[in-house]
């Protein structure tokens, strides 16, 4: 059985001293209402950057924070503590999180910070959680390094699509976006332009989960140089109702 260490919310994610009103009270209220309301600093206490966080519709006061080199975190108390909840898997590295919609215990998680920078922490694939982040799964896409980008449809918690930016340091072939419709267990790579081409962000169509939109771009790092440009870039974007997708360079 797991133990996970909880620590005082100080340093990391920021949120609100007091819940905001719903969307559709807000625009009825004069702003006096709330112009009292300030930020602060909750946590986690950690030094670092954190690239990834994910908060759950379904249960407002949990929320998930993946750091680039220290792990997830998670906060089920607004975040006034946190606790760990990645301590024993093989990477720390993140570069996104995901909780699927329809299911608030299904969380998956995409190891590789993806932030294009001179020192930076690789990962190993996609892991998923069933049980709220008790256990974790090893999914595939080990070859990936960096995963900076996953969107799951908010109507079917098993069908998803990940950004694989790739190696940061040359070529290597598994790049591009992919997709899985049996909760991460294959993958299709459905976007893909050349080894030195990556995925770097993808999203789906909250109102039509059967669309998605994808983008990719040449980035890369050597001894005394780094690539930022995206001379060849490419955005794709894909219909489940008619099959088709398209890519425009």
């Amino acid at each position: 059985m797991r133990v996970h260490r909880a620590v005082p919310a100080i340093v990391s994610a920021f949120f609100a001293v007091l819940t905001p009103p719903p969307s559709s009270r807000a625009a009825s209220l004069p702003e006096s209402a709330y112009a009292g309301m300030k930020w602060r600093l909750v946590g986690p206490f950690r030094g670092g950057r954190t690239r990834a966080v994910a908060g759950v519709a379904a249960r407002p006061g949990l929320f998930y924070v993946g750091a680039v080199n220290g792990g997830v975190w998670m906060s089920d108390d607004y975040g006034r503590t946190w606790i760990s909840v990645f301590d024993e898997e093989p990477t720390q590295s993140i570069g996104a999180i995901a909780v699927a919609a329809s299911d608030p215990d299904l969380i998956y998680v995409a190891s590789g910070e993806g932030l294009h920078r001179p020192d930076l922490s690789v990962g190993d694939g996609i892991y998923r959680s069933t049980d709220a982040g008790r256990t974790w799964t090893h999914l595939g896409l080990r070859d990936g390094q960096q995963i900076p980008a996953l969107a799951v449809d908010p109507r079917d918690p098993r069908r998803l699509f990940a950004a694989v930016l790739g190696h940061p340091y040359g070529p290597s072939a598994q790049r591009g976006i992919f997709r899985s419709t049996d909760g991460g267990e294959t993958w299709q790579r459905v976007l893909f332009k050349n080894e030195n081409t990556g995925g770097s962000d993808v999203e789906i169509d909250p109102s039509n989960p059967t669309s998605s939109m994808r983008r990719s771009g040449r980035r890369g790092t050597g001894p005394g140089s780094m690539t930022t440009a995206t001379p060849e870039p490419m955005v794709g974007s894909s219909s489940r109702s008619t099959g088709e997708r398209h890519g425009a360079r």
